[in-house]
C-alpha cells in the first residue's frame, strides 16, 4: 500500500499552504496526497467536488509527479478527520491554521481536540509555504514522559528524509532530581538520533523562561522549519508543560509548522464517505 497524507481543506489560503507542505513532503517520500472537505449535507457535495477539483489543479502546480485525490465527507469537521484518517490508512495529516480563520481557529476552540483525538500525527501549518529544501531545522522539546520516544522516532524519519538538524531543548529545572532526569533524557535522545545518523544539538531553556518561551527563542535562533511536540491528555508535573501548551505552540507567532504526535489511539469510526 502507498503511504497516504491527508489534507483537510476549507479552500482557504492556509489550507492551500498545508496542501503545498503535504505535496512537497509526498514528493520526498513517494506518497499520495488526499484532500478532504467536510460538508453538512448531501446537497453540498457536488459544489464541494467542483472546488476540490480546482484544488487538485492548484496542487499539480506544486508538483507534476505527486498523485492527488480528493474526498467529500458528510459530517462534522471537528469529529470526522480522525475517522477518515483511519478509514483511508493515512500516515500523516497536514492541516492549515490561523488564529483568525473560522474552523481552523485553534486557540480556545474545538480544533485542538481534532488533533489530540487522532491516532495519526498532524503537521499544522500557517501561511508560510515549505521552502525548497524542506524542514532543515527541527526543534524538539523534551520532558520526562515515556512517550517521548514515539515522537523522536517520527522526528528521526522526517530528519532522514530532509537531512535536517534536530535541536533538542530541555528545561533548566530548579529541582535537582528533575534536572538530572531531564539531562539523562537529553543525552539518550541525542544518542538515539546519532544512531540514526541524524545531526543534532542540545539546548537548555534560559533561567526564568517557561518551556514555551524557550521553544520560541530557540526556534527563532535556529530559523526552525518545524517544532515537534507530543500531545498528552494529562499534563503532569513530570510532563513539565504549562497550561494551554499545545494551543500556544500550534498557533505560534513565528508561523513555524508544528508536528503533533498523539500516543493515544482512537478506534471510533463513523460517518459517510463520498467519492
Amino acid at each position: 500500500m502507498n503511504t497516504k497524507l491527508l489534507v483537510p481543506t476549507d479552500f482557504s489560503e492556509v489550507a492551500q499552504s498545508a496542501m503545498q507542505h503535504a505535496i512537497k513532503f509526498a514528493e520526498i517520500i513517494n506518497a499520495d496526497v488526499v484532500l478532504l472537505h467536510v460538508v453538512s449535507s448531501r446537497e453540498n457535495v457536488d459544489e464541494a467536488k467542483e472546488k476540490l477539483s480546482k484544488e487538485i489543479t492548484l496542487g499539480s502546480s506544486f508538483s507534476n509527479t505527486c498523485n492527488i485525490t480528493s474526498f467529500v465527507r458528510i459530517g462534522n469537521i471537528f469529529e470526522d478527520i480522525g475517522d477518515v484518517a483511519a478509514e483511508l490508512s493515512i500516515s500523516l495529516i497536514f492541516m492549515g491554521t490561523h488564529k483568525a480563520s473560522r474552523w481552523q481557529k485553534l486557540v480556545g476552540s474545538r480544533a485542538i481536540k481534532v488533533i489530540t483525538s487522532s491516532p495519526v500525527p498532524f503537521i499544522v501549518t500557517q501561511e508560510e509555504l515549505m521552502n525548497s529544501s524542506g524542514y532543515d531545522n527541527i526543534v524538539v522539546p523534551l520532558d520526562l514522559n515515556v512517550e517521548t520516544k514515539q515522537k523522536l522516532e517520527l522526528v528521526a524519519k522526517i530528519a532522514h528524509y530532509f537531512d535536517s538538524e534536530v535541536h533538542l531543548l530541555t528545561n533548566d529545572n530548579s529541582d535537582e532530581f528533575i534536572k538530572t532526569k531531564l539531562k539523562a533524557n537529553q543525552v539518550w535522545a541525542s544518542n538515539y538520533l546519532e544512531s540514526k545518523d541524524i545531526k543534532n544539538s542540545s539546548h537548555l531553556v534560559d533561567q526564568g523562561d517557561s518551556l514555551t518561551e524557550g521553544i520560541f527563542k530557540l526556534s527563532k535562533e535556529v530559523d526552525a522549519d518545524l517544532i515537534a511536540i507530543m500531545n498528552l491528555a494529562d499534563e503532569t508535573v513530570l510532563g513539565l508543560y504549562e497550561n494551554s501548551f499545545q494551543e500556544e505552540i500550534v498557533a505560534n507567532d513565528l508561523k513555524v509548522p508544528v508536528l503533533c504526535v498523539n500516543p493515544h489511539p482512537v478506534t471510533k469510526i463513523s460517518g459517510i464517505l463520498v467519492r
